[in-house]
């Protein structure tokens, strides 16, 4: 399939972060792009105010006359968020379009290109991110797809000049339904790959045979950057020719040395096979997002930007909004807000919070997202929360998913072991902040719609400390 054949891109699911990336890239391509989703987002409003047109109704009359006139000129993207009932996608099932998951364009979008692949149940976005500012702040010309908006960009999306020959494409590698499968990237990183989207997949053996075929299809000559504390299988069915470096903060090919916490600011050296890196002081906290740094210096490494560009570039990046995100400081509270979904990335998320505020009390405010993690995780997810000092679980967000009879936010509270802990709805959350405002740090912490809580909870810190003053 070639794009060359379609004058018209028609998005089910245009509001999802890696669906936009896609439909940003398309318009500035200079095709009519066109989406349908569910729910009006500040993300479908700077869509709109991009110039693409985005209706929220689940309505054939809806779809534009150019897609209806035009078959076979119109290209169809869909996301997995898509139910079977929908009835557009049905029309134009029915009626023989084009249709393409979201995973397939972009395998289509980075074919011929040097394509960097960031894989992994946790850290994809965030590392992806630090890839691609390292690459743009030391002038690589690159192109990249992200699963979050990062915050030096201000985007989902960076699109390069296409000057110099072999365009170059850092793009996060989802593991969700079996989509990275379509990507044969000359560099992959793998953060992680702890068991999740067991709906997918069954068991972890077979979501680590897909790792496997994942990695398998790394370009000979190309390289593999893959976290030391991974299952050793994962590497079973390398291609002859890919070196395979292993990196962690603590062990590996690739590692960090003399570690220091000073504020915010995480200062440590880069121990590489491509050379060492001393002084390099990261703003985006976590030991976790040390170690997705260290893979992002290792590939910037291989592009052969230099030790002083990388320094400057670690130092100067920015974030990932809703990644480790410091919301709010004043009269000695902070708010933070984090995308943490999976019990291994909140067990990272809280030992870094406890780091950086050793002796303070902690509230978190957790989503659950998806009844059939919190079937399969409750216990782990209750283990990860169990350390705070105070935690208030919001009802199971169900994305694409019916509720399961049994599998409620209750499942996880009755295995946590801190002493204040409740269920609360959405709507009673800022009440309840008014009625239990003894701590010095809060989180909210999930995956869902969580994050229409973060402006609320800004603006009523914000009236306690003016109401201090």
């Amino acid at each position: 399939m070639k794009l060359e054949q379609y004058n018209y891109i028609y998005f089910l699911g245009i509001g999802g972060i890696g669906m936009s990336a896609i439909a940003r890239w398309f318009n500035a391509k200079g095709y009519p792009v066109w989406g349908y989703d569910k729910t009006r987002t500040p993300l479908t409003e700077t869509l709109e105010q991009e110039g693409i047109r985005v209706h929220y109704e689940d309505d054939v009359k809806l779809l534009p006359q150019e897609i209806l006139e035009n078959k076979e000129q119109t290209l169809v993207v869909l996301t997995p968020a898509i139910p079977a009932e929908h009835t557009e996608w049905a029309y134009l099932k029915e009626n023989g379009y084009t249709i393409k998951k979201r995973s397939e364009v972009l395998g289509i979008v980075t074919s011929g290109a040097f394509t960097i692949a960031v894989a992994g149940t946790h850290g994809k976005t965030t590392t992806s991110s630090i890839v691609t500012h390292l690459l743009h702040h030391a002038g690589v010309d690159c192109s990249a797809f992200l699963g979050g908006i990062a915050t030096n960009l201000n985007s989902n999306l960076l699109i390069g000049k296409g000057e110099g020959g072999k365009e170059t494409v850092v793009v996060e590698a989802d593991e969700y339904d079996r989509s990275f499968l379509t990507l044969f990237p000359n560099v992959a990183i793998v953060t992680s790959a702890d068991p999740d989207h067991l709906d997918i997949y069954g068991d972890k053996d077979e979501m680590i045979r897909t790792f496997q075929k994942f990695i398998s299809q790394v370009q000979p000559g190309g390289y593999l950057f893959i976290h030391e504390g991974i299952d050793a299988r994962l590497t079973d069915l390398v291609q002859e020719g890919v070196q395979v470096i292993k990196y962690g903060l603590n062990e590996g090919q690739a590692h960090v040395q003399h570690l220091n916490i000073n504020g915010r600011w995480f200062e440590f050296d880069a121990v590489s096979p491509f050379g060492n890196i001393a002084g390099l002081r990261l703003g985006l906290p976590g030991f976790h997002n040390v170690e997705n740094t260290l893979a992002a210096i290792l590939v910037a490494q291989v592009v052969e930007v230099d030790a002083q560009s990388i320094k400057a570039g670690v130092e100067s990046f920015a974030g990932v909004k809703r990644r480790f995100e410091f919301v709010y400081e004043g009269q000695g509270k902070v708010y933070i807000d984090d995308y943490a979904h999976h019990p291994k990335e909140i067990e990272a998320f809280m030992a870094s919070l406890r780091a950086l505020y050793p002796n303070k009390r902690i509230k978190v405010l957790f989503q659950p997202h998806l009844y059939t993690r919190t079937r399969d995780f409750a216990a782990e997810f209750a283990e990860s929360l169990s350390v705070v000092d105070e935690l208030v679980l919001l009802d199971i967000y169900p994305a694409r998913e019916k509720p399961i009879p049994g599998v409620t936010s209750e499942m996880i509270l009755e295995q946590v072991t801190c002493k204040q802990k409740e269920i609360l709805r959405k709507e009673y959350i800022v009440e309840n902040l008014l009625k239990n405002g003894d701590f010095d740090v809060l989180a909210t912490v999930g995956a869902g719609d969580i994050d229409t809580l973060v402006k609320p909870i800004r603006n009523f810190l914000e009236k306690e400390r003016h109401g201090l003053e």
